[in-house]
């Protein structure tokens, strides 16, 4: 007997049951109108975190857009990478502004969580931002460089300063990806901007190998 992946028992019963929006839940499609025109809404610089480099966002973690992620992050609704990643699209395109060929470098998940999921969703949205870019020059090209080196906890519930100490040290590049990813410039990519701690300790593994980091790329910041 084989057993589905949360995250694919999830997209089967999506398939199976009537379709409702991810976003606000109204009957008769996968993505209404209303939560479609949220996902449009401009992208735009983010407050400072600490050792973080610039980020830009395509919203704050609440209403549409938090709904619309919680449901393709942990609901198993795959199919919400195209226009996520279409929005991420715009945000990559105001961070890499003035080069004419950048790098994203997804945010790793923890084993426990991709396991459980079934996929990589931060990596899903690095790869529909970059055929989204299509239509926002300039050329992307995702490079999954980054991987744990020791375990972490999951983030939630700690305070910024437990996140650091959470994080410290955690990830590395990856020996074989350091010839890409010292060609262009990096823009790192995750899902939720909190405390920064997650964007900080990434950025701080792609400089010790001597990379480029441009600036980081989320859907959501946390006010």
């Amino acid at each position: 007997m084989s057993f589905l992946p949360a995250g694919g028992l999830a997209a089967l019963v999506d398939l199976v049951l009537p379709r409702r929006c991810a976003g606000c839940r109204v009957p008769g499609t996968r993505l209404c109108p209303s939560c479609s025109g949220v996902l449009r809404r401009p992208p735009r610089p983010c407050r400072p975190r600490p050792r973080c480099p610039l980020v830009w966002s395509c919203g704050f973690y609440s209403g549409p857009h938090r709904d619309l992620l919680l449901a393709f992050k942990n609901g198993g609704r795959r199919s919400l990478a195209g226009p996520l990643g279409d929005t991420l699209a715009r945000a990559v395109a105001e961070a890499a502004r003035g080069h004419g060929r950048v790098l994203l470098v997804p945010v790793p998940s923890r084993g426990s969580a991709l396991r459980h999921r079934g996929y990589d969703p931060v990596r899903l949205l690095a790869g529909a931002a970059a055929a989204g870019t299509g239509r926002h020059p300039p050329r992307i090209r995702v490079v999954a460089g980054l991987h744990h080196v020791r375990r972490v906890a999951d983030q939630v519930g700690l305070t910024a300063t437990q996140r650091g100490a959470n994080l410290a040290g955690a990830l590395a590049v990856r020996p074989n990806a350091m010839p890409l990813l010292r060609g262009a410039p990096v823009l790192i990519v995750d899902d939720v901007l909190t405390t920064g701690a997650t964007i900080a300790e990434a950025a701080r593994a792609l400089r010790a190998a001597r990379c480029t980091v441009q600036g980081a790329v989320v859907l959501c910041e946390r006010g």
